[in-house]
């Protein structure tokens, strides 16, 4: 997906897939999905590609949880990464979008999952201050496009950059087969 980089953009509810030529640890390989984005004040999203394999209750040992103990814990990315945020993901049929309700308390968390919502705890959460999105977008380090149903529905979440990137075309096909570290080759 391009995009004209003269006029600002709205990426809310977008994917963030880190390009190959993005070299920051914290987001290599990275699928994130943007909660919010305004120029004006900034961006947040998730990783959702950076399972912990724990479940909350493993980080939350003393709390009454209830079902919202065995819900999924990711790696959310580098900012406030001592804190966890619960977080609830839903695929829109209707819009063929995926929604997400973010900073839900415990009371929340659990309403949702009685709603049928997948709920994942974010440990952290991925950042960026005033105009700095767009300054990494015009250094191509990210690649947006639209979320599908199976960022949420995928077996394996590791592995979404590489799917995601696949199903966009045989060009992105071609960048999802590059080996990490290039340089080695």
């Amino acid at each position: 997906m391009s995009h004209d980089l003269s006029t600002p953009h709205e990426y809310s509810g977008q994917l963030l897939l880190a390009a190959p030529t993005l070299k920051d640890p914290n987001f290599s390989r990275s699928v994130i999905f943007l909660a919010a984005h305004s120029s004006d004040e900034g961006a947040f999203g998730y990783i959702l590609n950076r399972p912990l394999n724990q479940r909350v209750a493993d980080l939350m040992p003393d709390a009454e949880l209830g079902p919202l103990g065995s819900a999924p814990v990711f790696m959310g990315g580098p900012v406030s990464a001592d804190k966890m945020a619960f977080a609830s993901l839903r695929w829109s049929r209707a819009k063929r979008q995926l929604r997400i309700q973010t900073h839900l308390s415990v009371d929340d968390a659990l309403h949702e999952m009685s709603l049928g919502r997948e709920v994942r705890g974010f440990v952290g959460y991925s950042g960026w201050g005033e105009g700095q999105l767009e300054k990494e977008m015009e250094r191509r380090s990210w690649i947006a496009t639209s979320p599908e149903k199976k960022v949420l529905t995928t077996r394996h979440p590791d592995s979404l950059w590489h799917e995601v990137l696949k199903g966009m075309g045989p060009l992105f096909g071609l960048i999802a087969g590059m080996p990490e570290k290039v340089e080695l080759n």
